[in-house]
């Protein structure tokens, strides 16, 4: 799960930076940090791929931020800071060409590096680099964010004027209530465009103000075409967002952290809740995600807890990779 990058004066970010297009192989030394070297392990997301007979898999959450961001959601992560509740170890640091290679090297073959705003005055610069990251790195989606703001009409309709897939919002982090009056046409907008957006919408791990299935429902009231995807299955109310789920054909749900061993220190998932996620995966409705690079346990330990769910391997195919190419296209 994510957290507030911290201050990047007035102007937010540059607008664009340097990207290395032609990253170095990876390796992960035994603190987890990704270095230059040889090919890390893939810690079994390959050989489940292809067991499956999938070209590859889908990661709809990673994070992928200018550096200077990412460094300073590092650095919030690094102090334990009160959004998260607890100490929170990131496993995977590195360059981005570092983390993407690393992907790669997993069998990730189409991913969604998201950004997030936590505050007025960052969205728009933060998705002129993903649009530039996006152009550089084959494998990943063009995504942006947006927050209740002056201009965010503006910048939210350029950004998928110029081919953005998924936004991400934060209610947590950016503590707004996605009912807010100035959204009213962003939301018009992207139901128009059928241009899905991933909430985090969950009270873990900690609630804010406006977490919880109540505030993400009443924009749904108002627009029931709207496409969303409920990030963390909703975590810790994953039965509520479930429900929201069932009840509105145009929302999604992401696995990202669900269930880890990490994660059930703090909640454990309600298992009556697996039959429907299993009926909406074969739906075209879940989606995996993981958070990389900012979880503490190895890449693999996700695809480890969402098999012994044993929902089958037709939902395993759909889940890991043929929603997301539905969804999005291949990359």
């Amino acid at each position: 799960m994510e957290n507030p990058a911290g201050t990047h004066g007035a102007h937010g970010v540059p607008e664009s930076a340097a990207l290395p297009i032609v990253p170095p192989a990876a390796s992960v030394t035994p603190q987890g940090m990704i270095s230059a070297g040889s090919t890390p392990p893939a810690e079994g997301t390959v050989a489940l791929a292809q067991e499956l007979g999938l070209p590859g898999i889908a990661d709809i959450h990673v994070h992928f931020m200018h550096p200077r961001v990412m460094a300073a959601v590092w650095r919030y992560f690094d102090s334990a800071g009160p959004k998260l509740g607890r100490v929170w170890p990131i496993r995977y640091r590195g360059s981005d060409a570092e983390r993407v290679e690393f992907l790669r090297s997993q069998g990730v073959s189409l991913f969604a590096g998201l950004s997030y705003a936590h505050r007025p005055g960052v969205a728009e610069s933060l998705n002129a680099w993903s649009l530039e990251f996006a152009s550089q790195v084959p494998e990943a989606m063009v995504t942006g964010t947006f927050y209740p703001e002056p201009g965010v009409l503006d910048y939210v309709t350029t950004a998928i004027e110029m081919g953005c897939q998924l936004f991400k919002i934060h209610l947590q982090v950016g503590d707004f209530d996605p009912a807010d009056p100035q959204l009213d046409p962003v939301w018009d907008t992207l139901s128009a465009a059928g241009v899905p957006v991933i909430v985090h919408a969950g009270s873990g791990p900690v609630a804010g103000r406006f977490t919880g299935p109540d505030p993400i429902a009443a924009v749904l009231t108002r627009r029931p075409d709207l496409p969303l995807i409920i990030a963390h299955l909703g975590s810790p109310e994953e039965r509520d967002f479930v429900g929201l789920a069932l009840r509105h054909p145009h929302v999604g749900l992401d696995l990202t952290m669900v269930d880890t061993d990490f994660m059930s220190d703090i909640h454990r998932l309600d298992r009556r809740v697996l039959p429907l996620v299993r009926e909406l995966g074969l739906a075209g409705r879940v989606f995996y995600g993981t958070d990389f690079p900012n979880i503490p346990y190895p890449y693999g330990h996700q695809l480890d807890v969402i098999r012994r769910w044993d929902l089958g391997d037709e939902w395993l195919r759909a889940v890991l990779w043929h929603n997301a190419v539905a969804l999005f296209g291949a990359g």
